[in-house]
């Protein structure tokens, strides 16, 4: 499974791009393998990523941890097991973590990439909409949006020709202080930077030619 999974990506190309296409190139593959076994495992792997996303946030050895590229190949596969115990459940839901996932990360972890790991559960999540017909809409604002504004959004965002071509809509808000203030709004291929930043980027801009 393993030597197959590494197949897969290294075919896709890693390690000849950029951080940001390097993590799809992962997701790619994980997406690919546990679609190739069914719709159930591609369900369950997501599922699997994103308690270990959520866990990563919430807790700070384990961010401290895929973050730190000073760590050996072995304290990194050291540290594995506890990135799975956050994917396993808890209780009588707990269950064992699947190979994809498990093959995901000793791949990450062995070729010193688990810095990567954020942007290839949100790749993997991207490919796994698009399979289901869903639209991911991303809002980054300066400060967490309001459900009121949030819902308004929604409803304003499923009335473009886009939004009405998928079969639903998920709407989620990241918070990025750096915008200042104002939206960007991420859909499909599409960017519409509403934000404090980019207008002030625009003026920076503008008063250098002029000058």
């Amino acid at each position: 499974m393993l030597s197959s999974f590494r197949s897969s990506a290294v075919s896709a190309g890693l390690g000849r791009r950029a951080a940001s296409g390097i993590a799809l190139k992962y997701a790619n593959a994980a997406y690919s393998a546990a679609l190739a076994k069914s719709p159930q495992v591609l369900t369950k792997v997501q599922t699997e990523l994103n308690a270990i996303s959520k866990s990563i946030g919430e807790t700070p050895d384990l961010k401290t941890f895929v973050a730190n590229p000073t760590l050996s190949v072995k304290d990194r596969n050291a540290g594995l097991p506890a990135l799975y115990a956050k994917a396993e459940g808890t209780g009588a839901k707990k269950e064992p973590v699947s190979d994809i996932t498990k093959n995901l990360f000793v791949l990450l972890s062995e070729n010193g990439r688990l810095g990567e790991t954020e942007g290839v559960i949100e790749g993997f999540n991207e490919l796994v909409s698009k399979y289901k017909g869903e639209l991911t809409v991303t809002v980054t604002s300066a400060v967490p949006l309001t459900k009121d504004v949030l819902t308004r959004l929604e409803t304003t965002l499923k009335q473009s020709q886009t939004a009405q071509q998928a079969k639903s809509l998920k709407l989620t808000n990241k918070v990025n202080p750096s915008v200042l203030g104002g939206l960007v709004v991420d859909f499909g291929e599409k960017t519409i930077d509403l934000s404090v930043s980019s207008r002030i980027n625009k003026l920076n801009n503008l008063l250098q030619q002029s000058v």
